[in-house]
């Protein structure tokens, strides 16, 4: 897949990656905010989608465009805000896509996802710590005190949903593009078979994380 890059081919599935993940962006915006200002946004789902299917690089570019939409058109946090938004989405996405991509098969999109989760929950915390005085005019001490009640369960929460949000959509998306010959076909020819199980499994994530955010939200 990655001799596509230089194609129309390929610069017209990123932009469409780009377009669904703003649009997810504007959608999630009727959902409740996290101590008032984190939210909770699917578009990771489709930007690790993306470097699955493409590469790391790929997540990276997905990542700024977007970010650098939504600066521009509804954010009000700024270039703090754009930089934290493409800092979150690349550490959940490069190192899952990475990891996937050297080794194409369930057990990889699995574990890259985990070690997405924990790359974006670990990085939020520390730039958070750093930057979040600044843009909310609040003191440091006061940001501290809520990394281990506020941002580490809010970030976790987060990818995990979107952890389960790839697992479900990245074949059906894939297969998608490949019928409309936007993306080239496995080199094996072989098209890979999503069991019960996975399904099950990924539905199970999705849902256990969707709970604990709605717990965190106080909905339940």
């Amino acid at each position: 897949m990655q001799n596509q890059k230089s194609t129309p081919r390929y610069i017209a599935v990123m932009a469409m990656f780009v377009a669904v993940s703003f649009v997810s962006v504007l959608i999630s915006k009727v959902i409740p905010n996290v101590a008032g200002f984190l939210s909770y946004e699917p578009k990771d789902a489709l930007i690790v989608i993306a470097g699955f299917i493409f590469g790391p690089l790929s997540c990276v570019i997905v990542s700024a465009l977007v970010s650098l939409i939504e600066m521009l058109t509804i954010s009000s946090t700024g270039l703090y805000g754009f930089l934290m938004n493409v800092v979150a989405s690349c550490a959940f996405s490069v190192p899952a896509a990475w990891i996937y991509t050297r080794r194409r098969n369930q057990k990889s999109a699995i574990l890259g996802l985990l070690i997405g989760m924990l790359c974006m929950t670990a990085s939020m915390l520390i730039w958070n710590y750093i930057i979040t005085p600044f843009y909310m005019g609040v003191p440091r001490e006061t940001v501290a005190g809520m990394l281990a009640t506020v941002f580490l369960p809010f970030n976790l929460i987060k990818s995990g949903i979107n952890a389960g949000l790839a697992l479900l959509l990245y074949k059906p998306i894939v297969t998608a593009l490949r019928s409309a010959d936007l993306v080239a076909q496995p080199a094996s020819g072989k098209k890979g078979r999503i069991s019960l199980g996975f399904t099950l499994f990924a539905l199970a994530v999705l849902v256990t994380f969707v709970l604990l955010l709605l717990v965190m939200l106080g909905v339940i």
